[in-house]
């Protein structure tokens, strides 16, 4: 099953249930009108939801044409945002440009960071730079919605809290990071608003395996395709270990998203998935990177691909744009 929330002038939008192929929605229900009053009641909200979306597939409702443009983030916002760094090779990559020791628990303790999730941006939402010298990176990365997840909850239970799996665009500016680090209260400032995939979707419609989604991550820069990313192999803490992790304290509701951090690979054939990787590359093969940050008119398009070709979540496409005249920097 696929949704999507559709922009109506509302904070939370208007839940849409999107045909297999994403070309067509229907609205959901008038007792679900968003996605987060669905995740708030779940157990009748999903076969309701799924039996319509079984409507759309085979033909019997026709919906409405589909335009990625007047589509909000699945959640525009969500009671938390929590984001964790799965895949090692980013860790010791993105170690190294700053001049930092991977943690000595790196294998064994997952790194995990709360964004700020009262503000999500839509798949085709620009990303307004309000000073190059903060260091504008994109991350493309995996992340799940989960349903009630109680506190203690263990790995081999985590699938029943995982609802929905999307893709997501978790910004970053480079340069910010380590005063703030060197704070020892972790990153804030640094971490501006997230891009979510136009479509949610039920991990059952997707070639999910060991709590991992295995398709390839690709990033398009400016027109180059810098990176096709496998996203299931080298996730070392898959998402029932990262759910396993963040409950061990406390529990959390409905509507949580949880994120794989950078998808990354140790195959540089296969590119990266943020500017910071591929400048310390250039750092270890040049001596120093030669790869600026993102700057004003710049675009990112991140979309993932199953062994079939198939784009399950649509695409995250955005543009580097100056802030209004006026606006606040």
């Amino acid at each position: 099953m696929k949704l999507a929330t559709l922009r109506d002038g509302t904070r939370d939008g208007r839940l849409v249930v999107v045909r297999n192929d994403g070309g067509a929605a229907a609205p959901a229900p008038a007792a679900w009108p968003s996605l987060q009053r669905a995740l708030d009641d779940w157990g009748a909200a999903e076969p309701a939801l799924r039996a319509l979306a079984a409507e759309l597939d085979r033909g019997a409702l026709e919906g409405a044409p589909v335009d990625p443009a007047r589509l909000a983030a699945p959640l525009p916002r969500a009671y938390e945002w929590v984001d964790g760094s799965a895949y090692l090779n980013h860790v010791i990559l993105v170690r190294k440009a700053r001049k930092a020791e991977p943690p000595p628990t790196l294998e064994t303790d997952p790194l995990i960071y709360q964004g700020g999730s009262g503000d999500m941006l839509g798949p085709r939402d620009a990303i307004e730079l309000h000073d190059a010298a903060w260091g504008l990176d994109y991350e493309s990365e995996v992340c799940v919605v989960l349903g009630d997840t109680p506190l203690g909850t263990r790995a081999a239970d985590a699938a029943g809290c995982i609802r929905l799996v999307m893709l997501a665009n978790d910004c970053t500016l480079r340069n910010l990071i380590p005063d703030e680090l060197a704070k020892g209260f972790g990153f804030f400032q640094s971490k501006p608003a997230t891009a979510f995939s136009p479509f949610a979707v039920t991990p059952d419609e997707l070639p999910w395996r060991d709590g991992r989604v295995h398709v390839r991550v690709r990033s398009t820069y400016n027109g180059e395709v810098i990176g096709d990313c496998l996203a299931g192999p080298e996730m070392h803490f898959s998402f029932a270990d990262l759910v396993q992790h963040v409950a061990r304290t406390r529990r959390f509701t409905a509507g949580t998203i949880l994120g794989s951090g950078t998808v990354s690979n140790a195959d540089r054939a296969r590119g990266v998935s943020c500017l910071a990787e591929r400048r310390m590359i250039e750092t270890i093969e040049q001596g120093k990177p030669s790869t600026p940050f993102m700057k004003v008119g710049d675009r990112i398009h991140i979309e993932a691909f199953d062994d079939a070709g198939r784009s399950p979540f649509g695409a995250i496409d955005q543009r580097v744009i100056a802030p209004e005249k006026g606006a606040a920097s």
